[in-house]
């Protein structure tokens, strides 16, 4: 049996029963299931417009205080990085202190948001904020019309599906439980966020496939992303790309390497016989 869903130069069986069991879908989110304009043209804004706001009316509370305590020291661990924007404790008490480090914490989310970084501290405190705006209705998880038709399928077939994103575990539900589609977010089996390891490290897709019990040839990953790609690839694990609007180009070696969809209704089920 051969399977549509594998890659064109190297054709591996991908059935509907796998060693240990049935076989399993990794879904990457921006620019997968959701626009890229969505994030870059949404989600990011509204980090920009009110984080000094939302710090300012939680700066009391733990979870802002352990938030910006990972934002700090991960400013410790980027201190050999160009234009680093370090955050200082409290070393007083008054208004003008707390402004002078939540100013601070600001500088740093933005550093960090102009070259696009990854970590753990700096989605943490974004998935928070955007706790808020899903909450009081100002923002809705914008997802593609062919995803919930198709994950819907999947599921009624017997397969898991389950969101691997840089964004926070948290962020991700929001998003889903938020959307445009309305609630869907029972539509997944997990998620998983750079806590288990960056997307770019083959590592990360064996620790996820050992999270949910599953041989890592038993599961298909979509992304936009080609690094993402090779990376779990290494690992033995089934890949295509998706191309949406927005998208980042690919070169022709990419193209005719990569088994390419542009929506997920072309993705056809195997056989289980």
């Amino acid at each position: 049996m051969s399977c549509c869903c594998c890659l064109r130069r190297r054709v591996r069986p991908w059935g509907l029963h796998g060693p240990r069991r049935g076989p399993g879908l990794l879904l990457d989110i921006e620019g997968t299931t959701t626009p890229i304009a969505f994030v870059k043209d949404t989600l990011f804004p509204y980090i920009k417009d009110n984080i000094h706001d939302y710090l300012r009316t939680h700066w009391e509370e733990e979870e802002c205080q352990e938030d910006v305590g990972l934002l700090r020291k991960q400013a410790e661990e980027d201190s050999h990085l160009d234009g680093v924007v370090p955050i200082p404790m409290e070393s007083r008490d008054g208004e003008e202190e707390i402004e002078r480090v939540i100013q601070a914490v600001v500088d740093n989310v933005f550093w960090q948001m102009s070259l696009d970084r990854k970590n753990t501290a700096l989605k943490q405190l974004q998935g928070h904020i955007w706790r808020a705006a899903y909450e009081n209705g100002r923002v809705k998880g914008d997802i593609f019309e062919d995803v919930v038709p198709a994950v819907k399928k999947w599921k009624e077939a017997g397969m898991k599906v389950y969101i691997y994103s840089s964004g926070s575990v948290e962020a991700q539900k929001l998003l889903f439980g938020n959307s445009t589609e309305g609630d869907i977010s029972t539509l997944f089996d997990g998620h998983f966020d750079t806590q288990i390891g960056p997307k770019v490290e083959s590592e990360s897709y064996q620790r996820i496939a050992a999270s949910i019990g599953c041989s890592t040839s038993n599961i298909l990953f979509l992304t936009d992303v080609t690094r993402e790609a090779d990376a779990a690839e290494e690992v033995d694990m089934h890949v295509a790309i998706v191309v949406r609007p927005g998208n980042a180009g690919l070169t022709d070696d990419e193209k005719s390497y990569y088994r390419l969809i542009t929506s997920f209704s072309e993705l056809f089920l195997p056989s289980s016989t």
